[in-house]
């Protein structure tokens, strides 16, 4: 054989062997498993052990119809997470969420952690709960293959400029039985009517890359528009609260600014991990928490029956 041919066949050879190298290190987007394995490392993790930590901050404003809005709080929220790995013969891998959150509401002026807080329009000073909901899990696991057989995460429908993923553009519309309903009537009326918002960016590289089991560098924003908090004691009164929030995955636990970090470890230190991938538990929310608040006072004496005034 010509030296020269020789040589084009054994450089032929090398790169093929180099780009089937590379491909196997990176998730096939068109296989149903691999496209969820790819997804899931976004907000979660792959293995059980590894944790995703989320932090937020942004600022809360009143609406009232016929008044102007007002900047009533600023926010650090954090929430870390972790993952149960699952397999089903029929819908592929899976994943279960677990995970727990924070969420401080702080001065808007000063950014301190509030203890208590003025209300301006009842001009009762009340004491500040902070979202502290433990657990906030998936309610069932998710699957590769939806129950017809369909890949759940279809990556052609991503929007995916320059390398970068970006999510988000629906909304979560939440409409339920509020369980501060009945008796508890001072703090909130009978449904529960919010709307939460998310969008997220981060590198298509990372996400398709096997090497890792987690994706680090992503950006996110949240908002939601809700009633008014319970432990405000707005009771009926008319008008909105919203949440406008920006916020990224952190690396490790210390990158967390240190007014929640320190909140964190000093008053709740279990939210530093997420609960065991088993966990059963139902979930949390500021009304559920606050209820519960609410009734271990009522019990000791500190509040009576009908709720405070």
């Amino acid at each position: 054989m010509n030296p020269l041919i020789r040589l084009f066949v054994v450089l032929l050879t090398a790169l093929c062997s180099v780009s089937t190298f590379a491909d196997e290190n990176l998730y096939d987007l068109s296989d149903p498993d691999e496209a969820f394995l790819a997804s899931n490392k976004v907000f979660c993790a792959n293995q059980p052990g590894e944790t995703a930590l989320y932090w937020w901050e942004g600022v809360v404003y009143s609406r009232i119809p016929g008044e102007k809005d007002r900047h009533i709080f600023n926010v650090q929220g954090m929430n870390i997470r972790q993952c149960a790995r699952l397999e089903d013969p029929e819908k592929g891998v899976g994943f279960r969420s677990v995970s727990r959150e924070v969420m401080l509401y702080l001065d808007p002026e000063t950014d301190e952690v509030l203890r208590t807080w003025k209300n301006p329009w009842t001009e009762e000073t009340v004491e500040v709960m902070h979202v502290n909901n433990d657990p906030v899990n998936s309610r069932a696991p998710s699957y590769a293959r939806r129950d017809d057989g369909a890949a759940r995460v279809n990556w052609e429908e991503k929007t995916i400029i320059s390398g970068t993923v970006l999510e988000g553009g629906g909304a979560a519309l939440l409409f339920y039985n509020n369980p501060l309903a009945g008796d508890y009537q001072d703090f909130e009326g009978g449904k529960y009517h919010a709307s939460e918002f998310l969008t997220a960016a981060y590198p298509l590289a990372d996400a398709r890359d096997k090497s890792s089991n987690v994706i680090q560098d992503s950006v996110i924003s949240w908002g939601r528009i809700s009633g008014w908090l319970p432990w405000m004691k707005m009771r009926s009164r008319t008008g909105v609260m919203v949440h406008f929030t920006q916020g990224m995955r952190l690396h490790r636990w210390e990158d967390l600014p240190d007014v929640i970090r320190n909140e964190i470890e000093a008053n709740y230190p279990i939210y530093r991990e997420p609960p065991p991938v088993d966990d059963a538990r139902p979930n949390d929310t500021t009304w559920t928490v606050f209820k519960r608040w609410v009734d271990e006072r009522r019990a000791s004496g500190e509040l009576p029956e009908q709720g405070p005034r």
